[in-house]
């Protein structure tokens, strides 16, 4: 079993109702066991800005997943969720990011290991805090905050 650090966010209908859901959904998915959760936390879009507050959310798992399993988990509950991609980083019901599996680094088409948002979105590293993961982001980011795309 492997752990990974997954990233809920929702920015319509209701917020919370949505996380919940999700969380539930990857709970009852074979192969994956929810370690820890972070309470959720309130946060302005950051990249684009014409849009609804979102609430975010991060859970700590072990999967026997791969990280490219695991991805089509994620996008598999998203869409069951209604999750239709119209623009790029837009309103969304529900959006699953993989942060981090295992200490894998890895660039492919369709997964970046440790996930951009892990070095470019603050409140990731204060909910990482909140639940006693600081290692973690201290692993991949050297302890720096840095600004990448």
């Amino acid at each position: 079993m492997k752990q990974a650090f997954l990233s809920l966010g929702s920015n319509l209908g209701n917020r919370s109702e949505f996380l919940k859901i999700a969380i539930r959904k990857l709970k009852n998915t074979i192969g994956i066991e929810v370690l820890k959760e972070s309470e959720p936390l309130n946060t302005v879009a950051l990249e684009v800005t014409d849009q609804p507050d979102f609430l975010n959310q991060i859970i700590k798992i072990e999967t026997s997943f791969s990280p490219e399993e695991l991805l089509q988990v994620t996008l598999r509950i998203e869409k069951e969720m209604g999750r239709v991609r119209v623009q790029d980083k837009g309103p969304r019901e529900i959006d699953i990011d993989i942060l981090t599996y295992d200490i894998l680094t890895m660039h492919t088409k369709g997964l970046h290991l440790p996930h951009h948002s892990l070095y470019t979105r603050p409140f990731i590293r204060e909910i990482l805090e909140s639940i006693g993961e600081t290692s973690l982001y201290e692993h991949f980011t050297g302890g720096e905050y840095e600004k990448r795309a």
